[in-house]
């Protein structure tokens, strides 16, 4: 990996320093998602209000799979209802493998946090990265498709597959988990994705960006750098 003067995080808050006006983002939450509420306000963002709205699965579950991923898309709508009365910027579906697994469609204008993810690649002009999740073996492989089916080469993936639990996943095992990709893969890539808005990452980004010096993307640090885009008003 190139030498990185800033990081992610240095991105984040010069993109909210510069901010032009202030926004009001929706956030649609799986229900058992506790990490979202606890992750986007230590991210410090001056200039952005999120308001947050639950979904939950017809299914009841908590646990990713279809009917998990179906009932959080048929959710949506009614949560966004229950925000009909805030006037909001954006709204945002706070699940990353919503948005690559498929399902009924979503209501219009939603931005899912894989949606945020490819925008936050692109916007490092990364196009080759390394990806490490907490899904199971399989929902990985079909983000790395997912990733490359929109440009993204994903040079080396790892999962602690799980399908639950998330939020106890210890910032050690993140660290674990990226440690043991490929280091030829990690030398080459251009920047480190962290995906699922379920568990905890930011102490992680900020060890990995200093000890690889290279731009490190969580899931929801990068629905933060799409609110802070929007306040900012930068586009590309």
């Amino acid at each position: 990996m190139q030498p990185l003067p800033d990081g992610s995080l240095a991105t984040l808050a010069a993109l909210d320093a510069a901010a032009r006006r202030p926004v009001r983002a929706g956030l649609l939450l799986p229900w058992a998602n506790v990490a979202v509420e606890s992750e986007l306000p230590r991210l410090g963002l001056r200039n952005t209000t999120f308001h947050h709205a639950r979904l939950v699965p017809a299914s009841g579950t908590t646990a990713i799979d279809e009917s998990f991923w179906r009932g959080l898309r048929m959710a949506s709508a009614g949560a966004l209802d229950s925000l009909i009365h805030v006037e909001l910027d954006a709204v945002l579906l706070a699940c990353t493998s919503a948005g690559f697994t498929g399902g009924p469609p979503l209501p219009a204008g939603l931005t899912t946090a894989f949606d945020a993810l490819l925008g936050a690649l692109a916007a490092a002009d990364a196009t080759r990265v390394v990806l490490a999740t907490p899904y199971p073996a399989q929902v990985t492989d079909a983000e790395a498709e997912a990733l490359a089916d929109a440009g993204i080469d994903v040079l080396a993936h790892a999962s602690l597959g799980r399908d639950d639990g998330y939020p106890q996943v210890a910032t050690d095992q993140v660290l674990a988990l990226v440690d043991g990709l490929p280091t030829r893969a990690v030398d080459a890539a251009e920047a480190v994705v962290l995906s699922c808005t379920g568990w905890h990452t930011l102490q992680a980004v900020t060890e990995l960006e200093h000890r690889l010096r290279a731009p490190v993307f969580s899931s929801n640090l990068a629905m933060a750098l799409f609110a802070a885009r929007l306040s900012s008003g930068v586009t590309a």
